[in-house]
């Protein structure tokens, strides 16, 4: 079962380690410092430099663009799934979990987007997906509005402290 580890920066050494990662998406502000876990490689690190935010003009901020999303779904069609995709922004609850589901729906694009954002909620009370990279997902997987009705449907998450990593499956375990 392919799976992606979704986490909050303070944990990403950890859970690359507890979950054996071998390729990481880091979506991190551009002067974010931070120090890559030592089992991923180089060159199987992406770090996508954005801000947290929905939409452009936000003073010196980075908004999420298709630039991004390319580099998200690029990514994830060159990752093996031999080990899981561990995937990381600041607190692990709004880019990570966008990037996670726009991650999953480029590798199994037959799945339903109602269960996979039902999935991700499962997953994480918390998760609060970036709607901005959620929207421009929907338009480059070419989904309809479907993802953006998915997301929005299982509504805002529970206020977050920043430390809880989550499992997303690629798939739904009972269909495939």
């Amino acid at each position: 079962m392919s799976f992606i580890v979704v986490s909050p920066l303070a944990r990403i050494a950890e859970m690359a380690v507890r979950h054996k990662a071998r390729d990481m998406i880091s979506l991190i502000a551009k002067e974010q410092a931070f120090h890559r876990p030592g089992v991923i490689a180089a060159d199987r690190h992406l770090t996508l430099g954005m801000n947290d935010i929905a939409f452009k003009g936000t003073g010196n901020l980075v908004a999420p663009d298709e630039t991004h999303v390319r580099g998200i779904i690029d990514f994830a069609a060159s990752w093996r799934q031999e080990t899981p995709l561990l995937i990381h922004c600041w607190m692990g609850v709004s880019r990570s979990p966008a990037a996670a589901l726009i991650a999953a729906l480029s590798l199994a694009p037959d799945q339903s987007e109602e269960t996979l954002a039902r999935r991700l909620r499962a997953a994480s009370p918390f998760a609060t997906p970036n709607t901005r990279l959620v929207e421009i997902g929907d338009a480059l997987l070419d989904r309809g509005g479907r993802l953006v009705a998915a997301v929005r449907a299982i509504g805002r998450g529970a206020d977050a402290d920043g430390n809880a990593p989550f499992v997303l499956d690629i798939r739904d375990t009972y269909c495939g």
